[in-house]
């Protein structure tokens, strides 16, 4: 079942009405209360959310999703009428994996749900060992030397990726796809402000994070 909690009538009933066409079932929610409810009798496979809600407001609610055990691995779509680089970067990095600002096609829609149910259940991968390094999906955990690294969504997402082929490169075009989406349209900076942070945060083995001039990243010893 995927949850569609958005409190515009109208938008609510046309997604709720077109997933439902699809074979993609879906249940519409206008409160965040009602919503609340529903999870708390049935875990979603996915949900998509608005941020300007009443009652409470849509990055607090992805923020509890993320706290609760039951969802915090529920694949999340913000829907918003908010489009700057500010609101969708604070969206993706509070644990939001795709994000879609409106007005939006049904079928783009359709094909993100889709493509998203695709990667979050068609297995989690092996853990990935990179020198003294460790990324570990299943538990969404990343080890230095033995010692756990607290990353953000985004920051994990980015280090996974380039984990998946250590040694070659990734174009930024790539990186900026795969991590925040392809119709993300923020500032080149965002992906070198996240690549500074996770070379912070990953000590030492921030240095295995390579910048390639003129292409984009790498990870390798």
């Amino acid at each position: 079942m995927i949850f569609l909690l958005e409190d515009d009538g109208t938008i609510r009933n046309f997604v709720e009405y077109a997933l439902n066409g699809a074979g993609l079932e879906t249940r519409g929610f206008e409160r965040p209360s009602e919503f609340w409810r529903a999870a708390e009798r049935e875990t979603p496979r996915l949900i998509l959310l608005d941020i300007m809600l009443p009652e409470e407001d849509g990055l607090e609610i992805l923020k509890k999703l993320r706290a609760r055990r039951e969802t915090r691995k529920t694949p999340v779509i913000m829907l918003t009428a908010r489009g700057t680089e500010y609101d969708k970067v604070l969206g993706l990095d509070n644990g939001a994996d795709d994000y879609i600002a409106k007005p939006f096609g049904i079928m783009e829609l359709m094909s993100r749900v889709r493509a998203l149910l695709r990667r979050t259940e068609e297995g989690v991968p092996e853990d990935v060992v990179l020198g003294d390094l460790r990324l570990s999906p299943a538990g969404h955990r990343v080890t230095v030397e033995g010692e756990d690294v607290a990353l953000t969504n985004k920051e994990f997402e980015l280090l996974r990726l380039l984990l998946t082929k250590p040694g070659s490169v990734f174009p930024r075009e790539k990186i900026v796809s795969e991590v925040w989406g392809a119709d993300f349209d923020g500032e080149s900076r965002t992906l070198d402000v996240h690549i500074r942070t996770l070379r912070a945060k990953l000590g030492r083995c921030g240095d295995m994070i390579r910048t390639v001039r003129g292409v984009g990243y790498k990870a390798e010893v």
